[in-house]
């Protein structure tokens, strides 16, 4: 097996307008792991995972999926290369059914037996959708929502699954269980780069981090290490490290 990493970021720089959101960040993400990227409200982090999609343009840098260069390519070419993001907000289509939002998730997958057999993952990783697959997408409470947008993004069979702040808006009951459900998947699935506003939470679910601070990578390392760094506990655990 390749030791190259599935996702690699060299410089990547992000601007909107002549503001700069993502700063020459280099990171990478390979097989087996979930890496989280940590930081406050509006340092960078969604505008990094919108710029590996394609959703925003790219103002410098490299973006590489499986050592390939993938800059220039549409979203959908990206998709197709096995990318998929859970955007945050979820934006799943409220009018439609559990069930059709989910073969939605999958509609470059067009074998009907590889689409059931995805839809029988996806209701064993979260059994409430099983319930509700005939319910609209708009009449599901918000953590089953978000269960549905992971659930969609596992639809594509992804290589490389992004998620943004799945715990948003979520109670404690239903982000253990959403969790839960994202530790099983990169066990037996795709890498996950995870970004995660409960920096608690994401630290105790990944293996690697870094901490973006105004669209720059100020620390990086194992999830173990950075969770004694005391500036990671003053800023982001709520720790006071000097008593």
């Amino acid at each position: 097996m390749s030791d190259a990493p599935v996702l690699s970021l060299t410089d990547v720089r992000v601007n909107y307008g002549g503001i700069a959101a993502v700063k020459g960040i280099s990171l990478e993400v390979r097989q087996g792991e979930i890496v989280t990227l940590i930081g406050a409200n509006g340092a960078g982090k969604s505008s990094t995972l919108k710029s590996i999609v394609g959703l925003v343009p790219l103002a410098g840098g490299v973006v590489s999926v499986f050592g390939r260069d993938i800059r220039g390519e549409k979203t959908h070419q990206i998709v197709a290369r096995g990318v998929a993001l859970v955007p945050e907000g979820r934006a799943i289509f409220t009018n439609l059914t559990v069930r059709d939002n989910l073969l939605l998730g999958g509609f470059l997958k067009r074998d009907p037996a590889r689409q059931q057999q995805n839809l029988e993952r996806c209701v064993a990783l979260f059994p409430r959708l099983g319930e509700r697959m005939s319910q609209e997408g708009g009449t599901l409470s918000g953590g089953e929502q978000q269960m549905l947008a992971i659930a969609r993004g596992i639809m594509a069979e992804p290589k490389l699954l992004l998620l943004d702040e799945p715990s948003l808006g979520l109670a404690p009951r239903i982000v253990q269980e959403v969790f839960a459900a994202i530790t099983a998947v990169a066990k037996h699935g795709p890498p996950i780069l995870l970004v995660e506003q409960n920096t608690r939470l994401a630290l105790q679910t990944a293996e690697r981090a870094y901490v973006l601070v105004t669209g720059e990578i100020v620390l990086s390392g194992t999830c173990a290490e950075l969770k004694q760094d005391p500036r990671i506990r003053a800023a982001y655990l709520g720790e006071d490290v000097h008593t």
